[in-house]
């Protein structure tokens, strides 16, 4: 039996591989601990993402339910997210190193590079059993001075990774929101230029 409702299978207009159409961010986690072995392909997927140059800017920290570490993240969690997130087995917290240019400058790249090792990791997790669901809401300077991280590491998004729960287990607000079926905008709306 499939975990994957049918409500979350994207309904695409052209064929996608099944691991993408099927890939959710749930707010419904299982107490289970964590698998390590799927957890080490979901970050060796990340290390292996692209970067400009080859830069390598992306940061993890990597926190098991029942850490100090754990706590540190949950804490910095902010709104609705303090509510459901602590419930998954792994909060990861992706970050990004600044990188200086040849001339000394700050690089435009890192933040994008972060993004392209998250989207590898989710993939890899969610073809693996494994589902993330990446979140802003939390305090980047909490964090940052909780890990007592240097200043040119930056916390950008934290994710929640595990087994996905059943909606049965949240509140009613976040439960009719894990309900509901996966949107997007029409593929007209986001290609601007098609000639």
């Amino acid at each position: 039996m499939s975990l994957i409702a049918d409500h979350k299978i994207a309904q695409t207009g052209a064929e996608i591989l099944p691991v993408l159409a099927e890939r959710w961010s749930p707010r419904a986690y299982t107490n289970d601990p964590i698998d390590e072995a799927k957890l080490a392909a979901a970050l060796e997927a990340a290390r292996w993402s692209p970067s400009a140059g080859n830069s390598q800017p992306a940061r993890f920290i990597v926190a098991r339910r029942g850490s100090a570490a754990f706590e540190k993240v949950a804490e910095s969690l902010m709104g609705f997210n303090k509510a459901w997130a602590p419930q998954a087995s792994v909060l990861l917290v992706g970050l990004y190193t600044e990188l200086l240019d040849g001339e000394g400058k700050p690089r435009a790249t890192p933040l994008y590079d972060l993004g392209q090792a998250m989207s590898h990791l989710s993939v890899q997790a969610h073809h693996d059993g494994l589902h993330v669901h990446q979140m802003t809401g939390f305090v980047a300077d909490q964090l940052a001075a909780a890990f007592e991280l240097p200043a040119d590491v930056t916390p950008f998004v934290v994710a929640a990774v595990g087994t996905v729960g059943s909606a049965d287990d949240l509140d009613e607000v976040l439960a009719e929101r894990e309900r509901q079926p996966r949107t997007r905008r029409a593929i007209d709306e986001i290609v601007l230029v098609n000639e």
